[in-house]
């Protein structure tokens, strides 16, 4: 049987209004985001990467086409219902405070606390399993600020797996780590997509490592926007569009880049 469809775009087009005037960044978008699945979002630096993020979350609007969560327009959702349904990990810094890990992770829970946001033992259950999936336990009483970036960006994670989505979408979320703390971070997505069959979307420039862990990649272009495995896309020679330099290119025999 295959994997439920958990978001649908079919042909939008992306950018941004100003003025009444329209920005097309990209358009004729097809995407099919399924439970289960992890997805690469790879393309060149200004392509429009974080512009198809922020719309198919529901963050800006399309300028044509729809975007269907669960089978339902992303902008009809009320904010409950999407926050129950989607989690965001964004690249933006976290504000000054000083919270605890623990507490950090709690705010996942916010979509199911009731109004005075206590936690119940439900939440502490999600919450401590969120931790043990992405092995930072012994992290819990120490301040946010007071740990590394790579043990950060594991902790915002937690915090969409806490929130207890079907999909999770991930800006950029090996920027500023080390190789050690990327390998280890594709390894945790890929684990959570098969220990938990939620659906994890993330943009990257580690193309060579998503290449090798993601079950399906979307490639962005300025000719076009492609969703597929990584071996079809391999032997159809796509990621030689990637980029437009001579010195750049994909050695399909290998499955990674090369300088020429």
């Amino acid at each position: 049987m295959e994997n439920k469809i958990i978001l649908q775009a079919a042909q939008i087009s992306i950018g941004y209004s100003h003025n009444k005037e329209k920005n097309l960044v990209a358009s004729g978008i097809d995407l099919t985001l399924r439970k289960g699945k992890l997805i690469a979002l790879i393309g060149a630096n200004g392509i429009g990467k974080s512009t198809l993020l922020r719309t198919i979350t529901g963050i800006q609007k399309t300028i044509l086409g729809t975007v269907l969560l669960n089978g339902t327009n992303i902008h009809e959702l009320d904010a409950l219902t999407l926050a129950q349904n989607l989690s965001v990990v964004l690249t933006e810094k976290l504000p000054p405070s000083n919270l605890t890990v623990f507490e950090l992770i709690a705010l996942g829970r916010q979509p199911y606390t009731n109004w005075i946001g206590k936690l119940t033992g439900a939440d502490s259950i999600k919450i401590n399993e969120a931790m043990e999936l992405t092995q930072i336990s012994h992290l819990a009483a120490k301040k946010h600020y007071e740990i590394s970036d790579g043990q950060l960006q594991k902790v915002l994670i937690a915090r969409a797996l806490a929130q207890d989505t079907p999909l999770i979408i991930l800006d950029e979320p090996t920027t500023h780590l080390d190789l050690l703390h990327k390998v280890a971070l594709f390894r945790l997505l890929k684990k959570l997509t098969d220990e938990t069959e939620k659906c994890i979307l993330f943009s990257t420039h580690d193309i060579d490592m998503a290449i090798q862990l993601s079950d399906e990649m979307i490639i962005m272009t300025p000719e076009a926007v492609l969703q597929d495995e990584p071996c079809n896309f391999i032997s159809k020679g796509s990621f030689n569009t990637l980029f437009k330099d001579e010195h750049i290119v994909f050695d399909n025999e290998k499955g990674k880049f090369t300088i020429v």
